[in-house]
């Protein structure tokens, strides 16, 4: 994973924390796990990309697709065809990670209090 992460363990966060907080951060941007759900089945081309999912621009969908590359999320594939047709699919390790974001999303559905408690005025997350 190439981009870094402002956690130190200097901060006194423990190395997996840190660990943890590097990943959420990595596909936490809007349309990432869009993206990586529509690649998980198979081969996916641009275009089917971007008519999937609404409202993402271009420009955007191209830089998400190369951080989840560079990741190691997805593997883009360049066909030798006129023209060139360039399909992405998710590897066994976004497959894996997926996996567990929807362990997560199980967990918040089981406890909505608790995956809500600092968006409430007044509640822990309030400043």
């Amino acid at each position: 994973m190439s981009r870094t992460t402002a956690c130190t363990a200097q901060e006194g966060v423990g190395r997996e924390v840190c660990t943890v907080l590097d990943v959420l951060g990595r596909v936490s941007g809007k349309w990432s796990l869009g993206v990586l759900s529509e690649t998980l089945h198979g081969p996916v081309r641009f275009s089917a990309l971007e008519r999937s999912l609404a409202g993402i621009s271009r420009r955007i969908l191209t830089l998400t697709l190369r951080e989840l590359e560079e990741d190691g999320l997805l593997v883009r594939t360049v066909h030798p065809t006129v023209p060139p047709r360039v399909e992405y699919a998710a590897t066994d390790a976004a497959r894996e990670l997926y996996e567990r974001l929807t362990g997560l999303a199980d967990w918040a559905r089981r406890h909505p209090e608790a995956a809500a408690a600092g968006r409430r005025p007044g509640g822990a997350g309030a400043r």
